[in-house]
């Protein structure tokens, strides 16, 4: 059996790379991403199980590339993780239907409950100011 594979979109290489590796030591399999359009572009949006996307992005930002999957029929449950907490973002995201939205730096434990409620679609309202 192929473990779940992760998406961690980030413009951030050092939180991106830490991140992959994270997901990796919870026993997934991890594809990092620097932008949005990357992870587009990539033959793995199809088999990505889950994402993890920064919020704050040049180019096209995170809750941007959550509405993209929307209209382009993909149901990928999605994680934010950002440094600005920013109320109207948090909102837009959760109404969306974000799994979680989760402020850096955030707890390895908070990250792995919402990978894990990601892959069973359960909404576990994973948020962090």
């Amino acid at each position: 059996m192929t473990a779940d594979l992760i998406a961690v979109v980030d413009d951030d290489a050092a939180v991106r790379r830490t991140t992959a590796r994270l997901i990796e030591a919870f026993g997934f399999r991890a594809a990092a991403f620097e932008s949005a359009d990357s992870f587009l572009r990539s033959d793995q949006v199809s088999e990505t199980s889950c994402l993890v996307a920064d919020v704050e992005m040049p180019g096209m930002n995170g809750l941007e590339l959550q509405g993209k999957l929307a209209a382009a029929g993909y149901s990928i449950p999605i994680i934010f993780i950002t440094a600005y907490d920013r109320k109207e973002s948090r909102q837009r995201a959760m109404q969306a239907g974000a799994i979680a939205f989760l402020i850096k730096p955030f707890r390895e434990e908070l990250l792995l409950q919402a990978v894990r409620a990601a892959l069973m679609h359960d909404d576990p309202g994973v948020e962090t100011r």
